[in-house]
C-alpha cells in the first residue's frame, strides 16, 4: 500500500516540476498518510476503505502549495542539530518571536500557552498536540496532519488551514476570526463557543459537525460539505453557504437575517422552525 500512496502522492505534485525541497515534502505526506491508512486498518477498514479515507484526508494539493515556503530544511532544524536537542524539546522552548515549523515531528507535544504568532506549521506532523490558550494569530498549517489536537481557547486570527486533517480536532472556545479552512477534512471536529465571524471554510468536510447555539456573523461556507451539520438555536448574521447542498442541514430554532434565510430558502433549506429577524 505505501507503493500506492506514493503514487498518489506522486501523480498530486506532478504539475508543480521539482521544486527544491520536494524529495523531503513528499517522503513526511507518505509518512503521515501511511500513518493515517494503518490507523484507518486498525479500526476495522478494508485496505479500498482505509486508502480512500486516507487521499481524501489530504485535500487539494494546489491549497496546500499556495503558501507552502519551498526550503529544504528550516533554520530550527539546523539549529536543532548544532546544539544536539530534539525537535521537540527546542519547539517547547519557543516562547517568543515567531517561527518555521514546517515538515516537522511533533506529534503529542505540550504547546499550550505558548507564543506562536505567524508560524509556519505546513506538512508538519501534529496530531494530538496541546495548542491550548496559544497565540497562533496569522499562523499557516497547510498540509498538517492534526488529528485529535486541541486548540482550546486559542487565538488563531488568521490562520490558515490548507488541505489539513483536523479529524477530531477541539476548537472550543478558540478565536477564528478571519481564519481560512480550505479541503479540510473536519470530521468530529469540536467547535463549541468558539468564535466564527468571517471564518471562510471551503471545499471542507463540515458533515454532522455542531454549531449549535453559537453566533456566527459573516462567516462563509463555501463549496463545503454540511450534511446533518446542525446550527439548531444559532445566531446567522451574513452568513453565506454558497455552492453548498444544505437540504439535511439542520437549523432548527435558528435566528437569522432576511438575507441569510433568502439564501438557505433558495438553496431548498429546511427552515421551518427558524426565525427572521
Amino acid at each position: 500500500m505505501e507503493d500506492k500512496l506514493q503514487q498518489f502522492i506522486n501523480q498530486a505534485f506532478a504539475p508543480y516540476g521539482n521544486f527544491p525541497s520536494r524529495k523531503d515534502v513528499e517522503q513526511e505526506l507518505l509518512a503521515n498518510l501511511t500513518e493515517k491508512y494503518n490507523d484507518l486498518k486498525r479500526d476495522g477498514k478494508s485496505d479500498e476503505e482505509a486508502y480512500q479515507a486516507t487521499v481524501d484526508s489530504f485535500g487539494d494539493v494546489t491549497e496546500i502549495m499556495e503558501n507552502v515556503q519551498h526550503t529544504p530544511r528550516t533554520e530550527l532544524e539546523k539549529d536543532d542539530r548544532s546544539v544536539g536537542r530534539t525537535l521537540r524539546e527546542t519547539f517547547k522552548l519557543a516562547k517568543k518571536s515567531s517561527s518555521k515549523f514546517s515538515m516537522t515531528e511533533l506529534k503529542q507535544s505540550d504547546l499550550s500557552a505558548t507564543q506562536l504568532t505567524g508560524s509556519n506549521f505546513s506538512f508538519a506532523s501534529l496530531s494530538e498536540t496541546n495548542f491550548d490558550g496559544s497565540n497562533l494569530a496569522d499562523s499557516t498549517f497547510n498540509g498538517a496532519d492534526v488529528r485529535g489536537s486541541s486548540f482550546a481557547g486559542a487565538n488563531l486570527t488568521n490562520a490558515s488551514f490548507a488541505g489539513s486533517d483536523l479529524t477530531n480536532v477541539n476548537f472550543e472556545n478558540a478565536n477564528l476570526t478571519n481564519a481560512h479552512l480550505k479541503a479540510c477534512a473536519l470530521k468530529d471536529a469540536s467547535f463549541k463557543d468558539a468564535i466564527l465571524d468571517n471564518a471562510y471554510f471551503k471545499h471542507s468536510d463540515l458533515s454532522e459537525v455542531s454549531f449549535e447555539g453559537q453566533t456566527l456573523t459573516g462567516t462563509v461556507f463555501d463549496g463545503t460539505s454540511v450534511k446533518k451539520a446542525s446550527f439548531k438555536d444559532a445566531t446567522l448574521t451574513d452568513v453565506t453557504f454558497h455552492h453548498s447542498d444544505v437540504k439535511h442541514t439542520i437549523f432548527d430554532g435558528a435566528k437569522m437575517d432576511k438575507v441569510t434565510y433568502a439564501l438557505l430558502k433558495g438553496a431548498k433549506a429546511n427552515l421551518d422552525n427558524v426565525t427572521v429577524e
